[in-house]
């Protein structure tokens, strides 16, 4: 397992359509456990295949809800409701935007194994399965982004809160 490089916004592979896992090797393996391996490193949530320069449609999920997940050519067939929320992007680092995402997703995909599985996602694992799908075509969130983007917040730029 290792780290990998993860491409950044200007990188022409990030614009391009991932193709379909066929068949899975030794070599996909790796690279999901690799991708696992970066995203954590990065303090990500999920990470698409092409951030790390790799044109196949596989996607890394974790949100911290004990369930992390790997989706090979996914597909959302079902979504309703909308939220509108800050999103950022390990491709696009120091920076966020908000985004309206469906608030409820159903996605079908593969597993490592290769078995068809359904994941149904709510609020955040929603907003990350969208974002990471949107990178196996191309699409960046600064692309839907309501008002652009903006830097993050340092924790000194941060509000304090005092107790009342």
């Amino acid at each position: 397992m290792a780290i990998r490089n993860i491409r950044v916004d200007g990188d022409d592979i990030l614009r391009k359509v991932s193709k379909p896992v066929k068949e899975m090797t030794d070599r996909i393996s790796e690279l999901i456990d690799d991708m696992f391996d970066t995203m954590y490193e990065s303090n990500g949530v999920g990470l698409a295949a092409p951030q790390v320069g790799i044109l196949k449609r596989i996607v890394v999920i974790d949100v911290m809800d004990d369930d992390p997940l790997c989706l090979i050519n996914p597909e959302i067939i079902e979504e309703d409701g909308e939220q509108t929320g800050e999103e950022g992007c390990l491709s696009l680092p120091g920076l966020v935007g908000d985004v309206t995402r469906p608030m409820h997703v159903v996605c079908k995909a593969f597993d490592r194994d290769m078995n068809e599985i359904i994941v149904e996602g709510e609020g955040l694992k929603a907003r990350c399965i969208c974002h990471e799908l949107d990178h196996l075509d191309g699409v960046l969130y600064k692309d839907l982004a309501l008002d652009g983007l903006h830097p993050v917040k340092r924790p000194e730029e941060m509000e304090e809160y005092e107790d009342d």
